[in-house]
Formats: structure tokens, C-alpha cells, sequence
């Protein structure tokens, strides 16, 4: 997931780090997972980003943020970068980058938009619009390093199951882990709920309760987020337990 680098916060305050990259992976059609190997890397929470700065050699530099998709794991950091036509940076990643190339990586950014398993136990709902699955896979991932018990629920819109991001790891049997898919476009064949967009009964019976008081993290482009945050306020859930986060084109 990548928005644009805003100059001046907090990742402003933390140095660049090379990081190679030891390997990639196709997600999607027009999504893949690159890992780097990042020496001096400090950690990250789940939900965090980085800024990467990639610069030519004509001199010409320029960054973007990317959510991290992988859960905590030494001096390891994955991104996964969903391939946009137009773009100017994200078909370079896609397409281009090879392994044993360098960049350069700063963070981990944001604190937020984060789950902290050694804080956090109560229930925690997971509402992913397309690419936003990604910081929520590293909360998914995080907790099953960590052989976790908090109940997770995770509602995952996207457009087709060609778009669908994390086929495997989706796949695995985690206890305490359910996971509703929803489709916009076009369904699997057979699929009971027929493509359209997420509504209030989709996060009621996919979701938590409101009375449970779960932790709720919300990822995707504007108009989904504020479309579901305002869903689940609607049926009574507390807006200061809903964290968001969103991504956009940039300009």
C-alpha cells in the first residue's frame, strides 16, 4: 500500500538505511511482495510504514511510504506494492527492481495505526478495502508468530479473487481468526452474497459486536474508509475505538 512522503513528521527524524533486496514474490495480477534485508533496522509494530527514497542516476530522487506487510523479524522487511499503470514509482518496483538491488528505506513510521499484542487484548476487528490488507496482514502475521489468543475478525472487500492479495497465508487455519470475503465486481461462482459494495450488515455479521468493545483498524482508499468507519459507528460501535488508515493517488 503507498501514499506519498509528507516532508517534516516523524519519519523526518529517523535516518535512511540501505536495504537490499533478497527476494520477491507476485500477490495478484498487479500486486508483489519485495523483501529486503535492512542492516540496522530497529523493529516495527504491526500497522507501521516506511519512507523509501529511490534516486537516479541523473541524480532525480523521490519517495514514497509504504505500509509494511510482514510481521517483526530482525533486520527482514517486507512491502508489498500493488502496480499502478500511470504511476512513477510502483511499476519501477513491480516491474524493474531485482534481486540484490539497493534502496533505501526510514522508519519504522506512524503510531497510531498499530496493534500492540503485549497491550492490546481486547477483540480486534480487521476491515480491509483492496491493498489495504496489507498493515492488517502484518497484525494477522504478528499474531500468529506469536501464537496470540486475541479473537481477530477480518471483513476483506476487494473487486474480484483475481485481486486478492495473500492467497496462502489467508489459507492457513489460525484459531481465533475468522475471515469474511466480500467481492465488488464479480464473485466466485456459487458465492452466497452476490458483488457489491460493504454495507452495515456485512461488518454486523462479519464483524464483533458493538458491546464487545473491540479495537477496530480500518485500511483502504478514502471513499471505502469513510464509507465503513461511518458504517460502524452507525450500528453503535465507539468512534474513538476505530483507528484508520488510507492511501490515494499521488500527486
Amino acid at each position: 500500500m503507498a501514499r506519498a512522503a509528507v516532508p517534516g513528521r516523524l519519519g523526518a527524524r529517523l535516518r535512511w538505511l540501505e536495504a537490499r533486496l533478497t527476494g520477491r514474490h507476485d500477490e495478484s495480477d498487479t500486486a508483489r511482495t519485495l523483501v529486503f534485508d535492512v542492516p540496522g533496522w530497529p523493529g516495527h509494530l504491526p500497522g507501521q510504514h516506511v519512507d523509501m527514497r529511490l534516486t537516479a542516476e541523473d541524480g532525480y530522487s523521490t519517495q514514497r511510504s509504504y505500509s509494511i506487510a510482514s510481521a517483526p523479524d530482525g533486520e527482514r522487511v517486507e512491502l508489498t506494492v500493488e502496480r499502478i499503470d500511470d504511476g512513477e514509482v510502483s511499476p519501477y518496483l513491480v516491474d524493474v527492481l531485482e534481486v540484490g538491488d539497493v534502496i533505501e528505506l526510514r522508519g519504522p513510521v506512524g503510531g497510531w495505526f498499530v496493534w500492540r499484542p503485549d497491550e492490546q487484548k481486547e477483540p480486534v476487528l480487521l476491515v480491509a478495502g483492496g491493498s489495504g490488507l496489507v498493515p492488517l496482514m502484518a497484525m494477522i502475521r504478528t499474531r500468529r508468530a506469536l501464537a496470540g489468543r486475541v479473537p481477530f475478525r477480518l471483513v476483506y472487500s476487494l473487486r474480484s479473487p483475481r485481486s486478492q492479495l495473500f492467497v496462502p497465508d489467508l489459507r492457513t487455519q489460525d484459531p481465533g481468526l475468522d475471515k469474511t470475503f466480500l467481492y465488488s465486481r464479480s464473485a466466485p461462482e456459487g458465492w452466497p452474497r452476490p458483488p457489491a459494495r460493504i454495507t452495515a450488515n456485512d461488518l454486523s455479521a462479519g464483524g464483533w459486536p458493538p458491546d464487545f468493545e473491540p479495537a477496530c483498524y480500518v485500511c483502504g482508499s478514502t471513499g471505502f474508509v469513510e464509507t465503513a468507519a461511518g458504517l460502524l459507528v452507525a450500528l453503535g460501535h465507539d468512534p474513538r475505538r476505530i483507528r484508520t488508515e488510507r492511501f490515494g493517488p499521488v500527486g
